[in-house]
């Protein structure tokens, strides 16, 4: 049991964090207005968890122009979704007890 808890990401212990991968791994992208709806959190909370994810190299970030305004896309990186992936697995030899 203390090895399967042991492979269990803190990067997915957020639900919000748990929601942003779970959306970019069957999406190709999402943009930050997109993400803010499907979640239902704030700007600010979004904001500081999609860093997080940044920072683990998890998501990947597209900052272009429509029109006037500026539009972020992110995308899950390959090294995201294998972490995230893992994490699944983990979670579900937790359920199947072994």
């Amino acid at each position: 049991m203390k090895d399967i808890l042991s492979d269990l990401n803190k990067a997915f212990e957020s639900r919000v964090r748990l929601g942003i991968m779970a959306i970019l791994m069957v999406n190709d992208f999402a943009d930050f207005n997109t993400l803010k709806d499907m979640l239902e959190v704030s700007d600010g909370n979004l904001a500081s968890h999609i860093s997080a994810l940044e920072k683990l190299e998890y998501l990947s970030v597209e900052k272009k122009f429509v029109g006037k305004k500026t539009n972020t896309i992110y995308a899950a990186t390959d090294a995201g979704r294998k972490a995230f992936k893992d994490h699944l697995d983990a979670l579900e030899r937790l359920i199947r007890g072994s």
